[in-house]
């Protein structure tokens, strides 16, 4: 199974107005991270960025100056993304920014049924809060100190740590063979054999043989028909004991 897990940055908030000027991620199959990447900054063509948007990601118009356009990558973005699911924190507003610049170069909309959203999933999961991306590293022990400032790539990099956590993955990913780990991580899989060796001397029983008289003419009592009467002596024992 092949995931992205991505972000954007944006020069604000309004999808339908602002532009995307960076976008991020890093796959995974089998839920291992494969060390392919995806990440470019954005010429936004003109579109100012809001100040409280250049406040969180630190991205000024000076900075995407020389970028490509967004219809200049679009294209390895799709490559890199296809067939893949595609996960990110609080999907609507990456999806819905990615949307509206895809339709304005004639493409479709992503698939709704590929997309995964990790804010979701961590609601689910922490219904107590809180969810944002910071918190679920301090949750997990994931190391966020680099993350002075948002970054799709950055950003994109711990999610992949969290999401992983969100699913349970590093436990799933104990029981995968060689046939379903990803080949770029396939030395990386250990195979683990458990030998049970017999004890050398049985275990000194758990009943005295006050307890085994005492449960005897107990069972006496019980008539004829009593289900310990038909019980091995063996299996009489081991029920005892447990």
């Amino acid at each position: 199974m092949r995931e992205i897990i991505f972000d954007t940055e944006t020069t604000g908030l309004d999808s339908r107005d602002d532009r995307v000027i960076e976008l991020g991620g890093v796959e995974l199959v089998n839920r291992f991270p494969t060390g392919r990447t995806f990440h470019h900054y954005i010429n936004p063509q003109g579109r100012a960025i809001h100040a409280e948007a250049q406040s969180v990601h630190g991205i000024s118009a000076a900075d995407l100056a020389g970028k490509p356009s967004f219809a200049e990558i679009a294209e390895e973005w799709l490559k890199f993304t296809e067939g893949a699911k595609l996960v990110a924190h609080n999907a609507t507003f990456d999806i819905g920014f990615l949307n509206v610049e895809f339709g304005r170069l004639g493409h479709p909309p992503v698939d709704n049924g590929l997309v995964v959203d990790t804010l979701a999933l961590a609601r689910r999961k922490h219904p107590m809060g809180p969810n944002s991306l910071d918190a679920l590293c301090r949750r997990y022990g994931i190391d966020n100190t680099k993350r002075t400032k948002h970054g799709a790539l950055l950003d994109s990099e711990l999610l992949a740590e969290v999401y992983i956590e969100l699913i349970g993955g590093k436990q799933a990913a104990l029981i995968l063979d060689s046939a379903t780990a990803p080949a770029q991580g396939g030395n990386n899989v250990r195979h683990i054999e458990i030998i049970v060796a017999e004890r050398p001397a049985p275990l000194l029983p758990r009943l005295t043989e006050a307890e085994r008289a005492a449960h005897a003419a107990m069972v006496a009592t019980l008539g004829e028909k009593a289900l310990w009467l038909k019980a091995s002596p063996q299996e009489a024992a081991q029920a005892l004991s447990s």
